[in-house]
C-alpha cells in the first residue's frame, strides 16, 4: 500500500542555524490536532507492540538498538498492565544476566542504554541482583575524572538516564554531578548545540563548514535531535525538582520542543533533516515518534502552553498513526540505523527497526497522560 508523502519548504541560515522558515503546500487529508481518547491510543499502542513480540521470539541482544524497544515496551507495560511485556522484558534481561554489554568497564553511552530496562523491572520487582552491572560501570565512570566520552547527541538518551536514575536510587548527588559534567561538555565544549535555534548536531563532523546538505544548508538530524529531546524528558522524569541542574534540563528542552513546533510538517512528521526540508523529504517515524513523546511530556509539565503545543503532539501522533502503522501493527518509515539524513535511505512504508517501535510505544503512553 502506499501513502502519498507531504512536503514543507523552509530556509536555514548556515552560519547560525536558527529556525526554518515554513511555507506549507496543499495536502490532501490533514491529520487531526486532537489527541485522541485514551482507549484508542492504547489499542494502537497494544497492536504495534504486540505485531513486534509476534515476529521476535528471540528477543535479542542488549545493546543500545534492542534496549531502546525494551524501554518503550516497558512505558507500555505501565499503560496496559499488560503481563505478556513485563514477561517479555524480564526474559530478555534474563536471558543477558541484567549485564553490560562490553563489560562493566565500559564508558560508551550505547553500552549503558539497557540500564534503563533494568531499572524499569527493579521498580516492578525489586531486587539487587537486578542491578549489580548497572551500578558498577556508572560508579566507575563517576569515580573517574574523564568527562568526553558523550561525542555525540545520542549518547543523551543512551546514558543521562541511567545516571539520574542511579543516582536518586543510591540517593547519592554524585552521580548526578558526573551527569552534568559530561553533558555540558557535550552541549558546550563540543559545540553540538545550537543556542539560536535549540537543535542539536549529531556531532562535531556536522558543525558550521563541515559537512552540508545537497542544498549548503546545514545537516541537523531529526532521529539525533530526537535521542536529545527524549533523554531530556527521561531525565527530568527521574530527577528530584530542586536539584541543581534541573532548570537548565528544562529550558534546554522547551528550547528544542519550541524550535520542532514551525518545522513540522503538513502530515504530522518531520523531515530527516530539520535544517533543509528539501533534502530527503518524507515522513519518517523514529524522530517523529520522540518528538511526539518530548511534546507531550512538555505540555503534561506545564513547559509550553497545552493551547499551542497539545495540537502539534496529536498532529505527529495522528500522522503516525495514518501513514506509518499498518493494520497488522507493523510500524512502517523507520530510518533504520544510520548517523545521519543519508542513512539507511530510502525511507518507506517497509522500512522498521526496533528503536523506532520503541520511541513509538513511548510516544503513545506519555501521549495517554493527556487524556486524563
Amino acid at each position: 500500500m502506499k501513502r502519498r508523502q507531504f512536503l514543507t519548504l523552509g530556509t536555514v541560515a548556515l552560519a547560525a542555524p536558527a529556525l526554518p522558515s515554513v511555507t506549507t503546500t496543499a495536502y490532501a487529508v490533514p491529520p487531526s490536532d486532537v489527541v485522541p481518547p485514551r482507549a484508542q491510543i492504547i489499542t494502537l499502542v497494544r497492536r504495534v507492540a504486540d505485531q513486534w513480540i509476534a515476529g521476535h521470539t528471540d528477543s535479542g541482544d542488549n545493546g543500545w538498538a534492542r534496549a531502546t524497544f525494551f524501554s518503550g515496551l516497558m512505558a507500555a507495560y505501565r499503560l496496559t498492565n499488560e503481563k505478556r511485556y513485563l514477561d517479555y522484558t524480564r526474559s530478555w534481561a534474563e536471558k543477558h544476566r541484567y549485564g553490560i554489554r562490553e563489560g562493566v568497564q565500559t564508558r560508551h553511552a550505547d553500552n549503558h542504554n539497557a540500564i534503563q530496562a533494568y531499572l524499569d523491572l527493579y521498580d516492578v520487582e525489586p531486587s539487587a541482583d537486578k542491578l549489580t552491572g548497572a551500578t558498577e560501570t556508572l560508579r566507575r565512570m563517576v569515580a573517574s575524572s574523564k568527562i568526553d566520552d558523550w561525542w555525540w547527541d545520542d549518547a543523551l538518551h543512551m546514558a543521562m538516564p541511567p545516571f539520574a536514575r542511579i543516582g536518586r536510587l543510591r540517593n547519592d548527588p554524585a552521580y548526578w554531578s558526573k551527569l552534568y559534567r559530561l553533558y555540558d561538555d557535550t552541549k558546550r565544549r563540543r559545540g553540538l548545540w545550537v543556542p539560536s535555534s535549540g537543535l542539536w548536531y549529531r556531532d562535531d563532523r556536522f558543525l558550521p563548514g563541515k559537512i552540508v546538505s545537497p542544498n549548503g544548508k546545514p545537516v541537523l538530524w531529526s532521529r539525533g535531535n530526537g535521542w536529545v529531546a527524549a533523554g531530556h524528558v527521561k531525565t527530568l522524569k527521574a530527577l528530584p525538582s530542586g536539584q541543581a541542574n534541573v532548570a537548565e534540563y528544562k529550558t534546554t528542552l522547551t528550547q528544542l520542543v519550541g524550535a520542532l513546533r514551525p518545522i513540522q510538517r503538513a502530515d504530522g512528521f518531520w523531515n530527516v533533516n530539520l535544517g533543509d526540508p528539501d533534502h530527503l523529504p518524507g515522513p519518517e517515524t523514529s524522530g517523529t515518534a520522540f518528538f511526539c513523546y518530548a511534546t507531550a511530556y512538555a505540555v503534561k509539565t506545564g513547559l509550553v502552553p497545552s493551547a499551542t503545543y497539545r495540537a502539534t503532539a496529536a498532529k505527529a501522533w495522528n500522522g503516525m498513526v495514518a501513514t506509518a502503522v499498518h493494520p497488522d501493527g507493523f510500524l512502517g518509515y523507520v530510518q533504520k540505523v544510520g548517523d545521519r539524513p543519508e542513512s539507511s535511505q530510502p525511507v518507506n512504508y517497509q522500512s522498521t527497526a526496533d528503536f523506532g517501535v520503541g520511541a513509538f510505544l513511548l510516544a503513545g503512553a506519555e501521549l495517554a497522560t493527556l487524556t486524563t
